[in-house]
Formats: structure tokens, sequence, C-alpha cells
């Protein structure tokens, strides 16, 4: 009888050489680089937000920095940094309600793009994701920091010594961010800057432009940080 010829079909050999199933559980190459370009594309639209309270105790040491730069420069140009820069004694009252109507004249502006573009929805929640969870009175310190730190330095510093268009374009650039929903931050900063910048040049004071911005942020603000992190990505 000859000698029976092995099983060459087999589970065993034959499917190491090649089969229907051979290669399944290898990871396919052209996948796995769509799936880290998907990766990296997710990463860029929705940047990792800062652990809580990070932003608001960084945001606090710009702004100060910010308004000692200010004084430095107004008092190197003035020699003395006179009253009158901040407030009108007389007719402080004018000042104060002029600045907050232009405040809320921004707000509603604000309010009818968040209604009319997906874009500035998109803003909204990209901030807020952002900023994180604020209380009432973090969102209070921050705005009246804030407004008075920019104000003194683009109105007082920048807007004294180089003029109106220079310190409006300069506040317009400063709001600006990695994705193009905040060009549209940029845009409204550019409005903001310039009606700050006239209200500096009408009342020749910073009482009215820090009265406006404080009531511009401390509105959005606390808008922002109330919204849900997922409005990010309607």
């Amino acid at each position: 009888m000859g000698a029976t010829e092995p099983d060459t079909d087999t589970d065993g050999g034959g499917s190491d050489r090649g089969g229907p199933d051979a290669g399944a559980d290898r990871p396919d190459p052209e996948a796995a680089g769509g799936e880290e370009r998907a990766g990296r594309h997710a990463d860029a639209a929705h940047p990792p937000s800062l652990p809580p309270g990070q932003l608001y105790r960084l945001a606090w040491g710009f702004y100060l920095l910010l308004a000692v730069g200010a004084v430095v420069w107004i008092g190197w140009r003035e020699k003395v940094i006179p009253l009158e820069l901040f407030v009108d004694p007389a007719l402080w009252w004018i000042d104060l309600a002029a600045g907050a109507g232009a405040g809320l004249l921004l707000v509603a502006l604000w309010r009818l793009a968040v209604r009319g573009l997906p874009l500035a929805r998109k803003l909204e929640g990209r901030l807020g994701a952002l900023l994180g969870t604020l209380t009432r009175s973090e969102v209070i310190a921050l705005a009246v920091l804030s407004g008075v730190a920019e104000e003194l330095f683009f109105r007082g510093a920048v807007q004294g010594s180089w003029g109106f268009a220079w310190a409006t374009v300069l506040f317009a650039l400063m709001h600006t961010g990695p994705s193009p929903a905040f060009r549209l931050w940029t845009l409204f900063a550019l409005i903001a800057g310039a009606l700050f910048g006239g209200l500096m040049l009408w009342r020749g004071n910073l009482l009215a432009p820090v009265t406006a911005h404080f009531v511009v942020n401390a509105v959005n603000l606390r808008r922002v940080a109330a919204r849900r992190p997922s409005a990010a990505t309607d």
C-alpha cells in the first residue's frame, strides 16, 4: 500500500497561507490613517478645556498686568495721571448713563446675532467650554476687572498716544481665536471698540467706556457661562 499524503487543506497550514479570513485581524492602514485624521480634526475643533477655575485665574493675572502696563504708559506720557482721565466730577452721571446705554445697545446687537447666526451660537458654546462654570460673583468680578483694565489700556493709553483707529483695531485683534467662529468675535469687538472709543472722544474720560464694557461683559459672560457644553457642537 502507498503512503497516505498529508491533507494540506485542513485548518492549520492552509489558513496560514491565505484563506477567506486571512489578515482579518490585521489593522487596515488606510482606515487607521482616516481615524487619526478625524481625531486630529476633532481635537482642533474642540480644544481641551482647562481645569476648572484655571482660566479665571489666568484672566485675573492677564488683566492686572494689562492695567499695570497702562498705568506705566500713561504715567510716562502725562508725568502725572489726572483724575479727569477717569471721571468728570461734575457730569459723571451723564457718563454713567451714556455708558450703560451703549452697553445695552451692544448686548441687544449680540442677541440678534445669536438668534440669526449659527456661528454666533457656536462661538458662545466654545467660549462657554473654555470658561467653565462661573458664579455670579465671579462674573461680576471678571466684568469689572476686564472693563477697567482693557479700557485703561486701549482707550487711556493706546488711543491717547496713537489715536482712535489704532486703539480700535488692536482691541479687535486681541479678541480672536483658533476657529472661524472666533472671527465673529473679532468683528463684534471691532464694533464695540469703535463705540467705546467714540465715547472716550465724546466724553473725554474713561467712565463711559468702562461702564459700557462692564455691561457687555457682565451680561454676556453670565449668558455664556450658563450654556451647556454640548452647545459647542450646535
